[in-house]
Formats: structure tokens, sequence, C-alpha cells
């Protein structure tokens, strides 16, 4: 009995600790307000076989059908692509940026054009120093989509949050440009 008895305490435990751990830290997420907000441009020029100078961003990997200057059809499907994008506080891709997007994009959907994000923010200005981190799916002919913030150093140590994108402008395959309105929940 005594064994039973036992089993009951550390299994009611459990559950406690269990539901502590799912519990949301601070208020319900429905009444958060964002401790930061920001927003930033984008600029991607991806490279097309014969724009070396001013490329940042470029195929890395594609289907054995794709080549690595121009996109795969359909729909992007298989593209790996790296880029090293300017970040600007406006849409002119001349302003002077705040800091550099570096990272990846994966086109993962077959029957639309979708790609898996994975990148951050490195800011060394006077305004900010540090990086902010993202990851996230982006379904590109949804007018807005949210990706997580999923960290960041320096004046965003620890930060948490989402990043709203839009697509600002799209010329063609070899330039668009994102607008990132960043909402930020935990702030240190």
């Amino acid at each position: 009995m005594a064994t039973i008895s036992k089993l009951r305490v550390i299994f009611f435990c459990i559950l406690v600790s269990a539901a502590a751990a799912s519990a949301p830290y601070g208020r319900k997420p429905d009444n958060r307000h964002p401790c930061q907000q920001l927003v930033f441009y984008i600029h991607d020029i991806l490279y097309n076989g014969k724009n070396f100078n001013n490329a940042t961003s470029a195929i890395i990997g594609s289907p054995e059908w794709g080549n690595k200057t121009v996109a795969a059809t359909p729909y992007k499907f298989g593209d790996l692509v790296a880029f090293d994008d300017p970040i600007t506080l406006d849409n002119n891709l001349h302003s002077p940026p705040v800091g550099r997007a570096q990272g990846m994009y994966l086109y993962d959907q077959r029957s639309i054009n979708g790609a898996l994000l994975s990148f951050s923010f490195l800011f060394n200005s006077t305004d900010h120093v540090g990086t902010l981190n993202f990851a996230g799916a982006d379904p590109l002919f949804n007018k807005t989509r949210d990706i997580s913030v999923i960290g960041g150093t320096g004046d965003f140590f620890m930060a948490r949050g989402v990043a709203t994108l839009s697509t600002d402008s799209y010329e063609g395959d070899v330039y668009f440009r994102l607008r990132a309105e960043i909402n930020l929940y935990e702030c240190w």
C-alpha cells in the first residue's frame, strides 16, 4: 500500500511540474503588449549569372533538374538560397544600412511559392549592437507572414517575439524587398 501512495504522490508531482512548465510566463499572450517594436527593410538581389558585383544572395543548392543561376520550376521547389542582405530603416536600397540580414531560405513547397526561413539580423550601428535570430515558414503569396524571433545577443539578449513580413517590392526573380515589423515580447 505504501508503494501505491508513493507512486500517487510522485505522479501528482510530475503532473504539477508539467502544468507549471507549460503555463505561459507572465500575462496571457492575448493580453501582452510588445516591450519593443522595430521596423526594417531587407533588400535581396539574387545572383543571376551576370550581376556578381551587386548580388546579395545566391542559389547554393538546387534539385537535379535545376541550376544555380535560374530558379527551379515549378515554384522554385528545392532551391536553397544563402543571403547577406542590407537592412535599412526605409525602403530605399541606397539608404545607409543599419545592419545585415544573413542566413538562408529553402523553397520547400511543390504547389505554391513558399519557403522555410532561417536567418539573423546583425547590427553594428549607433542605434543597435547585437543580433536578432529568426526562423519560420514563409508562404510568399500571403500579404503578411509571421515568423518567430527565437533569440538574440547584445542589445537583443534573449529576445523573443514575432516578425511580420510583407513583400514591399518585387522585381522579377532578381530583386525583392521585405518589410519586417518586429514585435518583441521578451526583452532583457
